[in-house]
């Protein structure tokens, strides 16, 4: 004992007493878990489905919702859904981002050119369209590892196509929805309301 109390003497400058004691352990930098990851995510440039490059922040201002989508999925039918909401909301500041991605079981295997004409034959699109993407794993667009460094249960990768993260004028993150909450499901529009009647 008397051996440890000395050593722990000599390292109390360097380490502090606390860890040299052993009453803490000692944690390099290298090992500590990251800072908090921002929830502002708009500061990224992204390219438009039609090959045009556009940064998020013109939308700063907007209540967004952020969706990651697919032609072949179960959960496809959204697409109406998605388009009824941006259509009776987007007078008030309201716009869909979508983002094509090709992440899970192969379900958006089409071109960005064939996923726009998809989209617009099929469910009339007109709330903007982004550049088919890759939205989980180490190909991940810079965005969407952002999305996935926040803490739950607002960030994490997303589950399946269709998941909607939820961003308020100001571009952060505020809440995230999993794919089976339609967009006009009522807790999901409640909560753009309020978004859209804050200050």
């Amino acid at each position: 004992m008397a051996t440890r109390s000395r050593l722990a003497l000599l390292l109390a400058p360097i380490l502090g007493l606390p860890v040299a004691l052993g009453l803490v352990s000692h944690r390099s930098a290298s090992h500590e878990p990251a800072g908090d990851v921002s929830p502002y995510v708009l500061s990224y440039t992204m390219t438009r489905i039609d090959g045009t490059a556009e940064r998020l922040d013109a939308y700063k201002g907007k209540v967004i919702l952020l969706v990651n989508v697919a032609s072949k999925c179960g959960l496809t039918p959204q697409y109406e859904a998605l388009q009824s909401l941006y259509e009776s909301k987007k007078e008030k500041g309201f716009v869909v981002l979508a983002f094509p991605a090709n992440n899970f079981m192969g379900q958006e295997p089409g071109t960005n050119e064939e996923i726009a004409a998809f989209c617009e034959s099929k469910y009339n699109v007109t709330f903007p369209m982004f550049e088919k993407v890759s939205v989980k794993g180490k190909d991940a667009c810079e965005l969407y590892k952002q999305l996935a460094s926040l803490p739950k249960p607002l960030g994490g990768e997303p589950s399946w196509n269709f998941t909607k993260f939820l961003i308020d004028r100001e571009g952060n993150v505020v809440q995230r929805f999993e794919p089976r909450t339609k967009p006009d499901a009522k807790e999901l529009v409640s909560r753009i309301d309020e978004l859209l009647a804050a200050p």
